[in-house]
């Protein structure tokens, strides 16, 4: 089982300025194998930091993560990204861009062509193989993305805002897409958001983190992503249950917020 372990995580930066901040702090948790996460919190609390630290990209400054038995200490197969904005290469058809990794590693397009076709069809995408990417909209290239990340058949997806910049009708589409690929996959997914409806949507697992120092804040478990797997988002949203743990957040957050305000104005003024 290769569950992603957090063991007393913390993160410090210092700045050009000298100035030491507290990224993260004593993050302790564990996400067994196949469990969906979503991250969400104020401004300035770490979500995008403590992904990174997943991916690999930056190291703890004390503390491990784990994955299964291994530690992590750089960037790996066995974790595949999906950037807010796709990160493709737009010069490329889309099949180019889904085999990319396959291909790096590799890998003949005569044996990944059968690869990127399924996972063309999974995200939507059949037929699309040969269309240059720069022609399709924002939401196709997100379904480009995913794809990409999963042909490469990752322990851990890890999403940072990658449905942020789409509109409203794209962004509900892409969310029941993401819970469709969580069930057919069973892979784990963290994915870190702003929206605190789509947190509650695509998180089995919630984490609220609380600002400075980045910790968490609280944690849920909650019905409404094997839910979603069933019934349309819009009626899970208009559940008078999702309406009130919605509140609950934004309320927790927006106090964060008047917290966070607060303490700088009150820097200003000293």
């Amino acid at each position: 089982m290769s569950d992603l372990v957090a063991d007393n995580v913390s993160m410090r930066f210092t700045t050009p300025t000298g100035q030491t901040v507290h990224a993260l702090e004593n993050l302790n948790f564990t996400l067994k194998q196949g469990e969906l996460l979503s991250v969400l919190g104020p401004s300035g609390c770490g979500k995008t930091t403590l992904l990174n630290i997943v991916a690999g990209f930056l190291r703890p400054s004390e503390g491990i993560f784990r994955l299964g038995d291994k530690e992590i200490v750089g960037p790996g197969v066995d974790r595949g990204m999906v950037f807010q904005q796709g990160a493709l290469f737009e010069w490329l058809t889309v099949a180019q861009n889904v085999d990319f990794g396959l291909r790096m590693r590799g890998e003949k397009s005569k044996d990944t062509a059968e690869k990127v076709e399924k996972w063309l069809d999974i995200v939507g995408l059949q037929g699309f193989g040969d269309v240059p990417t720069y022609q399709l909209s924002g939401g196709m290239q997100q379904r480009i993305a995913l794809a990409r990340c999963l042909i490469n058949d990752p322990d851990v997806i890890l999403m940072d805002e990658p449905l942020g910049a789409l509109d409203a009708l794209t962004r509900e589409k892409m969310q029941s897409l993401v819970l469709k690929i969580w069930k057919e996959t069973g892979k784990t997914i963290m994915i870190i958001t702003h929206s605190v409806e789509e947190a509650l949507l695509l998180g089995e697992r919630l984490f609220v983190m609380a600002p400075r120092p980045g910790r968490l804040h609280k944690s849920y478990e909650l019905p409404f992503a094997e839910r979603g797997l069933k019934e349309d988002l819009r009626d899970i949203k208009n559940d008078p249950e999702f309406g009130q743990k919605r509140e609950e957040i934004l309320t927790m957050i927006w106090d964060m917020e008047e917290e966070i305000m607060g303490q700088v104005a009150g820097s200003d003024t000293a």
